[in-house]
């Protein structure tokens, strides 16, 4: 099967592509959720992060663990002065627990989460989540540049 060429005029695919969007998305909604918070906009707040940490997780679940378990993690520790290698892995150690915490966050604050799971004072916990998505977002941007390059194909 021949993946989709991408839209970004890249030598990436359309996933590749797709994913880089999405998050840069994410990323947005987050920052447009940060400023209804500051502005006291709470159920705005609520339903933008909401969105945005869903959005950013379809990527990540759908394609990204998928191509760092397949492609980078058999590389390390060998590969890992190589480009893709690196930067693939430090924008790994950032955004799996940006989303993680994301989604936590998310659960706790609609009362999903168990009741034993659930915190209080969210602001510290949403200040280091959004900035490990933000360090999550431009890692996944070297990445994407590094791995299929800036120019056209």
């Amino acid at each position: 099967m021949i993946a989709a060429h991408g839209f970004l005029n890249t030598s990436a695919a359309l996933g590749a592509d797709l994913a880089l969007v999405t998050c840069v998305v994410a990323a947005l909604l987050l920052t447009l959720g940060w400023r209804l918070a500051v502005h006291e906009r709470h159920a705005a707040h609520r339903w933008v992060q909401t969105a945005a940490v869903c959005l950013g997780a379809v990527p990540v679940v759908v394609l990204m663990i998928k191509s760092f378990v397949t492609y980078i993690l058999p590389g390390i520790p060998d590969k890992f002065g190589e480009g893709s290698y690196a930067v693939a892995t430090v924008h790994a150690l950032f955004g799996l627990p940006a989303l993680l915490l994301g989604v936590w966050v998310v659960l706790c604050a609609s009362e999903l989460a168990p009741r034993r799971w659930r915190f209080s004072g969210f602001k510290r916990i949403m200040r280091i989540s959004y900035l490990l998505y933000m360090l999550a977002t431009v890692g996944g941007v070297v990445v994407y540049v590094v791995v299929y390059g800036g120019g056209s194909t």
